[in-house]
């Protein structure tokens, strides 16, 4: 059986398999009911990993071992291995959430720790930086700097960014609020983000830009971000950040940052569009 390359790289995307699964899978669907050594030869998959990838796909709930011998599977319908994986996913993740949140303040946490405290001491400053690959990855280190801020933190974006912050930071600016962090927020205005602005408000000073001045953070005049591309023309996967660690630096695009700001516009002179 000849599956199209690209329609079986979607299929694992999808389903996070690996490419002899997804072939094993699409071979017993176009069957219906197989053995293994059959399944082999149609995919094209070695025999002697076949009984294990099917071993695999019955774990994960893609396929039913049939009653009987000779031992053979049972495809079962798309649109029940799409609701069996998601329960399986989503019950996967609470488990893995679960055992990550009693870790904390554990011993294994502790130890960690010290070996974060003690390595970081013989690291210089300038060489804490580094890049950052995919819009969430930008979001979980920007999550992490505002988690960390103690007196300030200052973002710019576009319009869009600013909605896609409403989803993803919202949580942890309310907790900066109440820690007494000053939180700054400047971004395009309009009628699509206009209510996420007005939500932003409650936890952050938001002011409108005539126009986008670029994607950047800037925490405790210590730590700053930057978002290297177009977020219009960028898939969110290939979304580039650089994150730095530099006092320096970052006071000195602070006092630009504080000239500029009184220029732009508070959003209670914004109108509703």
């Amino acid at each position: 059986m000849i599956v199209n390359g690209e329609f079986l790289s979607r299929l694992r995307k999808i389903f996070d398999l690996n490419l002899y699964e997804v072939k094993v899978w699409t071979s017993l669907l176009s069957r219906g009911v197989s053995t293994a050594g059959e399944l082999s030869t149609i995919s094209d998959v070695p025999r002697s990993r076949t009984y294990d990838i099917l071993e695999s796909l019955e774990k994960k709930g893609f396929v039913v071992l049939k009653l009987g011998k000779p031992i053979k599977f049972i495809a079962l319908k798309p649109d029940e291995v799409v609701d069996r994986v998601k329960r399986n996913m989503l019950s996967n993740a609470q488990m893995k959430s679960k055992r990550l949140e009693e870790t904390k303040g554990t011993d294994i946490i502790k130890e960690l720790s010290n070996l974060y405290d003690n390595g970081i001491k013989f690291v210089e400053p300038a060489d804490l930086s580094g890049s950052l690959k995919g819009r969430q990855n930008v979001y979980n280190h920007l999550d992490m700097m505002i988690k960390n801020a103690k007196k300030s933190a200052v973002i710019f974006t576009t319009a869009d960014g600013l909605s896609r912050k409403f989803e993803s930071l919202m949580p942890t600016l309310e907790k900066a609020k109440k820690r007494g962090i000053n939180v700054r927020i400047a971004a395009p205005i309009n009628s699509a983000n206009y209510q996420v602005a007005k939500d932003l408000s409650k936890v952050a000073e938001v002011r409108a830009l005539e126009k986008s001045h670029g994607r950047f953070a800037l925490v405790d005049e210590e730590q700053l971000m930057f978002l290297l591309l177009d977020d219009k023309k960028v898939h969110p996967n290939y979304d580039v950040g650089v994150w730095l660690s530099s006092d320096y630096f970052a006071k000195s695009v602070s006092n630009m940052l504080e000239t500029s700001w009184k220029g732009f516009v508070p959003l209670s002179k914004v109108k509703s569009k």
